[in-house]
């Protein structure tokens, strides 16, 4: 199913009190969290991406916004006044488990499928997504340029994805991932 932009709108808004929310714990600023919200709204609506479900343009919103948080805060070099990493995990596991009917079988799909990525690419990703380092610093840690990064990035993405919609549609799963 493609969403229409009206659709991704509709879809946003009525979650816009837990995304601004969950930006708020980050950063602890009321207006900054709206306007985060803004920027990721105008992000879901001008990328030019599809989302299969109303759970995976959720999913993919609440990933960008909590990076974008991140992001601000870092380049406002300030401390983290909002809650601490282990609290937000441990609200997004609830969160997820409140959910888990929902979603189960993605979620299953997602952990089988990250599992079957290579170690070195699965260390990206850690770098990347897990502690929250820019391209740029995963780059330089890992000895790589940002547009070897961001390509690799890409890959991964476009693996698990069809690695996730193989695991969904036939109950197994296969990862076309590569190690350098």
């Amino acid at each position: 199913m493609n969403f229409t932009d009206e659709d991704i709108l509709a879809v946003l808004m009525k979650a816009r009190e837990r995304l601004s929310a969950t930006v708020f714990l980050i950063i602890r600023d009321t207006q900054i969290a709206e306007d985060i919200f803004q920027n990721v709204t105008l992000k879901a609506l001008t990328k030019g991406a599809t989302f299969a479900s109303e759970d995976y343009l959720l999913s993919w919103t609440f990933i960008t916004a909590k990076r974008e948080a991140i992001d601000w805060q870092r380049k406002q070099k300030r401390e983290n006044t909002g809650l601490d990493s282990e609290v937000l995990e441990i609200m997004e596991n609830e969160w997820l488990q409140r959910h888990k009917n929902k979603g189960s079988q993605q979620l299953d799909a997602l952990r089988d499928c990250l599992e079957k990525v290579p170690s070195e690419s699965q260390k990206l990703l850690k770098l990347r997504y897990f502690e929250g380092h820019s391209c740029g610093e995963v780059g330089k840690i890992i000895g790589l340029g940002l547009d070897a990064v961001y390509k690799r990035l890409s890959r991964l993405h476009k693996n698990i994805k069809s690695c996730m919609e193989c695991k969904l549609q036939s109950g197994s799963s296969s990862f076309a991932g590569e190690e350098g």
